[in-house]
């Protein structure tokens, strides 16, 4: 009684916002309905949510055991860093639980170099070394810090940034996101040695350069 009481005189905002209501409810990310959901990498497909489930009749207590950050990576290479990346494709187990981690390894004067992660933020937490951790706002701000064993750094999702050994020895980190696939995005190999190339054109306009000096960096990149 008391709606049909008061329904004639709502405004069109509150009468759009309760007509709206229904279909927002159905897009908010649903409850996990099972304790876990080992990834099945051999089945085709993923939902939005993931891959598909293992049989739990299947699962064993090695898929919530990994090792794949245990070694040091190979660094002899011309950035002197090697990511090894601990994420649902290496680790079934994370499969839907929205977490995962890298270790970093550098050699001196290595270089993470710009990337962005556009499916998650970022934590560093350097566990050997002295390491020059940085981001870039969207108002082009640079914040950067040299860490050393035990700090921790945070990026936001997205934002473009990268690590660098300062100190006089190798250095090593971990980092951790709330994705089990995060995503990366190199600028230099997006840009440079995208498939098919991006237009010569618009890189040396973009970078303010000739166009000689883009085809010299592609040739870096492979393409």
């Amino acid at each position: 009684m008391a709606f049909r009481k008061y329904w004639p005189t709502a405004s069109p905002l509150l009468l759009y916002l309760i007509l709206a209501l229904p279909p927002l409810a159905a897009f908010a990310d649903p409850e996990p309905l099972q304790d876990f959901c080992v990834a099945d990498l051999n089945k085709p497909g993923q939902s939005g949510n993931g891959f598909p489930c293992k049989l739990v009749s299947n699962v064993t207590v090695d898929d919530f055991v990994s090792k794949r950050l245990s070694h040091r990576g190979n660094t002899s290479n011309p950035l002197g860093s090697k990511v090894t990346a601990g994420n649902v494709l290496s680790f079934p187990g994370l499969n839907t639980l929205g977490i995962s981690m890298n270790r970093v390894d550098l050699d001196i004067g290595g270089l993470n170099p710009p990337h962005s992660h556009p499916r998650a933020s970022e934590m560093v937490l350097v566990v050997k070394g002295q390491i020059l951790v940085a981001f870039v706002s969207t108002s082009n701000v640079l914040y950067s810090k040299v860490l050393g064993p035990g700090e921790l750094f945070v990026i936001p999702r997205g934002l473009v940034h990268f690590q660098q050994n300062v100190g006089k020895g190798k250095a090593s980190a971990v980092t951790a996101f709330n994705s089990q696939l995060p995503g990366v995005v190199l600028a230099s190999t997006s840009l440079f040695g995208a498939q098919p190339s991006i237009p010569d054109q618009v890189l040396a306009k973009a970078f303010r350069i000739d166009r000689g000096f883009v085809k010299e960096i592609r040739s870096k990149f492979g393409s």
